[in-house]
């Protein structure tokens, strides 16, 4: 049992590892032939004292002693954003982090953590700012750093003890792909200062594809036949510009500071490793081009002046959005049913309504309360169009969860309204104020937006629109778009007579794979029927 001490002994965090490994999966190396297992969850090992307990006889031999030799232990361990979560080869929702106890490098043991993926969308995320500095003082469940996904800001917390020793994205970094090293922790506080020129390797950079290669078991290898040592030569390789189609190989910071100055990476010589392009290349090669402008060439116009504008970068949620929209048209074969709904008695019911609410102090309902819950019962009554396509079914959701959308300065938000057709009207009201407050301060969570079955977007309220055709929010298979209410002029009870009435547009985008001509049909009579007889959806 005394190199089980050993290795518990090598890090302070390893004592705590009950708690660490109680829902982990244990990976094993045997440096003497280069075997490779997989401890699986029932086969967790349990650290008592200063010595390993295995739940199976002998197996503890054949981790600390084999051949009489110490080997390490390794665990990956995901990172979480608010909940704590142990790495899982199982799952893929979160980002693996790194844990280095070896010190070849020369560095003492540090814990490199990856840009997590927070949401089934998220390929890359953005650093919103740090709310640790290096050198400080970690503890559970503080708030490291706001990391900005592809659909809202998330606070990233802390898992354990330590220290933050590197900062490798800083605050406003952008397009940081999951799984890439973000920052680095250690154990001891006098560590810090010997990863302040620390940079990450392109292995760690792609810690999320290597986690799920390491899953799974590796073959066993033939036995190396050992060489005489030799001292290599040192040399330096100087990389020329790459050609087209060749890669370029440059470490994070290097690859950053290229987009950040608009350089072309291929174009510069790399002095590092093999070649590669590191953060002094790029640094030489923007002091050698001196005041020479980085931005594109001026744009014209057909006369050959030059166009006056300025160039907006994308926010991550426009391209995001951007992205799924255009999947949504190029994949989804929409067509449109559109109709045309009496809304007088539905504004009656609201005034009372509304009287109703602030004599108890409540807030006012507004037409796009109704329109919700009139669109939530409708999809209880024809439950075909509450559903998704996939290629082997169609899978029809028994939860009605309504996504509403959101216009922000920040792009365009859909929180939603679980379970809205079992909900009343003022509960539907104060979660769709609330929710539209976090949007626009751009504080939503993942469980704010993700699960809904079906889309409104009002653009009549609003902002007048009389009617749209909008584009549906896949997996969804339909979006409801909701126009303005206007007076029209329609006959009355007698022959010569006519009277005043306001009708509101509405337009539902179907994805004809999963519902017919003929189900939307029936879903927009539901609908209206609901929108022209208001009282029903108070039964």
């Amino acid at each position: 049992m005394g190199y089980a001490s050993q290795i518990v002994n090598h890090s302070k965090k390893l004592r705590g590892a009950p708690k660490l490994l109680r829902q982990a999966s244990a990976v094993r190396w045997f440096s003497e032939d280069l075997q490779s297992s997989i401890v699986k969850k029932d086969e967790i090992w349990k650290i008592q004292g200063r010595g390993y307990q295995s739940s199976q006889k002998g197996a503890i031999r054949n981790l600390v002693n084999f051949n009489n030799r110490p080997h390490f232990l390794q665990c990956n361990r995901g990172v979480s954003m608010t909940t704590t979560s142990i790495g899982n080869p199982n799952s893929g929702s979160l980002t693996k982090s790194k844990r280095g106890f070896s010190s070849g490098s020369g560095l003492p043991p540090h814990q490199e953590i990856g840009m997590p993926s927070l949401s089934p969308t998220m390929t890359e995320g953005n650093i919103a700012r740090w709310l640790k500095k290096e050198g400080d003082k970690l503890s559970p469940g503080e708030v490291l750093c706001e990391v900005e996904t592809d659909k809202a800001t998330v606070e990233m917390e802390c898992m354990e003890e330590g220290y933050l020793a590197k900062i490798i994205h800083g605050d406003g970094a952008k397009e940081i792909k999951v799984g890439e090293v973000i920052a680095v922790t250690v154990e001891d506080e006098g560590d810090i200062a010997k990863f302040k020129d620390y940079e990450p390797t392109s292995s760690s950079s792609g810690a999320g594809a290597a986690a799920a290669e390491s899953s799974a078991p590796s073959s066993p290898k033939k036995e190396a036949v050992e060489e005489p040592v030799r001292s290599p030569e040192p040399k330096t390789v100087k990389q020329g510009p790459a050609s087209d189609g060749e890669r370029v190989f440059a470490s994070p910071l290097a690859r950053k500071l290229a987009e950040d100055n608009n350089v072309p990476i291929s174009s510069v010589k790399g002095t590092g490793p093999d070649g590669s392009i590191v953060k002094a290349d790029i640094e030489d090669y923007l002091a050698s081009r001196g005041k020479e402008s980085t931005t594109a060439p001026k744009a014209k116009d057909a006369a050959g002046a030059p166009l006056d504008y300025t160039d907006v970068p994308h926010a991550q949620i426009r391209k995001v959005t951007a992205s799924r929209l255009l999947f949504s048209k190029q994949t989804i074969p929409h067509y449109y049913l559109s109709v045309d709904a009496c809304v007088d008695r539905l504004m009656d019911l609201r005034n009372q309504l509304n009287a109703l609410q602030e004599a108890s102090g409540g807030k006012r309902l507004s037409v796009n309360d109704l329109v919700i819950k009139a669109a939530a019962l409708a999809l209880r009554k024809v439950p075909q169009c509450n559903s998704s396509w996939t290629d082997n079914y169609i899978r029809q959701y028994h939860n009605v969860n309504i996504n509403v959308a959101v216009q922000t300065d920040n792009g365009l938000y859909v929180p939603v309204i679980r379970d809205a057709d079992k909900k009343g009207l003022s509960s539907i009201s104060e979660e769709v104020k609330k929710l539209a407050q976090k949007a626009r301060e751009n504080t939503l969570k993942p469980e704010d937006y993700e699960g809904g079955t079906f889309t409104v977007s009002n653009l009549g309220g609003p902002f007048g629109i009389k009617q749209f055709c909008a584009i549906i929010n896949p997996p969804q298979s339909g979006i409801l778009a909701v126009g303005s209410a206007e007076k029209r002029v329609i006959p009355g009870s007698g022959a010569e007579e006519f009277k005043f009435a306001s009708f509101m547009s509405v337009t539902l985008s179907c994805d004809h794979r999963v519902i017919d001509g003929a189900i939307g049909a029936e879903w927009l009579k539901a609908f209206k029927g609901y929108i022209e007889n208001p009282e029903s959806m108070l039964l």
